[in-house]
């Protein structure tokens, strides 16, 4: 555990732009000893006059060890997120500290079916388990609602439809052209008409902004899911 949680320094490999704001880091770092789906890790930035900031970044990839993703999305004012999603490139040094995290996880084992709920940036972490899903080879069932404002912020959306997962999308502002449904936040009725029901027993997996999660949170345990079987990670305005 002492060497899992000392900082590491990896190295950009590669970069995807996921929308026109959020980017894919993708790490090469020697030391990394692989991770569970769900967890996260810390970066660390330094300046050259010694002040140095820290954020935890949910982790993008499925395990693999000396390597890792994180998907960065651009927050407004924010003092760590734009040089990682607009500035730092392949070949460039990243200090980071990890996995962390033992509770928001999914391991390939469970069978017991998946729901997945992601607000906005939350999708980061359920990726990683739709991706540990497919390298597992499992057939464990999963569902993911994803809600997001615009089809051109849904991150991954591409790849989503290709890993054999139950997805729909929620657009919040701003929906496909012929889309069925005008643009709405998740309520009730969507979950009841898209996500497993009580009485499948599933697992849940809920991430996103705090309001996002709170008013989901308590929609699935008013719609009698076991609050036991909900797990949730959120964060606020600048904790990404």
């Amino acid at each position: 555990m002492v060497r899992r949680l000392s900082w590491q320094v990896g190295t950009v490999s590669a970069v995807r732009d996921e929308t026109p704001t959020a980017r894919t880091l993708v790490l090469d770092v020697p030391d990394w000893p692989g991770h569970l789906a769900g967890q996260h890790l810390d970066v660390r930035l330094t300046a050259p006059d010694g002040y140095s900031t820290e954020r935890s970044y949910s982790i993008a990839s499925a395990s693999a060890e000396g390597r890792v993703e994180i998907t960065v999305q651009v927050v407004d004012d924010g003092e760590v997120s734009p040089y990682l999603a607009q500035v730092l490139d392949v070949g460039d040094p990243l200090e980071l500290r990890g996995p962390v995290g033992g509770y928001f996880v999914w391991r390939p084992g469970d069978a017991q079916p998946v729901q997945l709920i992601a607000g906005g940036s939350g999708v980061v972490p359920l990726m990683a388990m739709a991706r540990a899903r497919a390298q597992a080879g499992s057939d464990t069932p999963f569902k993911l609602l994803y809600s997001v404002r615009s089809p051109a912020e849904a991150i991954y959306a591409s790849e989503l439809g290709d890993l054999g997962i139950d997805l729909t999308f929620a657009y919040t502002r701003r929906t496909p052209p012929d889309w069925p449904m005008p643009p709405g936040r998740v309520g009730a009725g969507l979950l009841a008409a898209h996500a497993w029901t009580p009485d499948d027993k599933p697992r849940v997996y809920v991430c996103g902004p705090t309001p996002f999660v709170e008013v989901v949170a308590n929609l699935l345990v008013d719609a009698g899911h076991d609050p036991a079987a909900i797990r949730t990670e959120r964060f606020g305005p600048t904790g990404r």
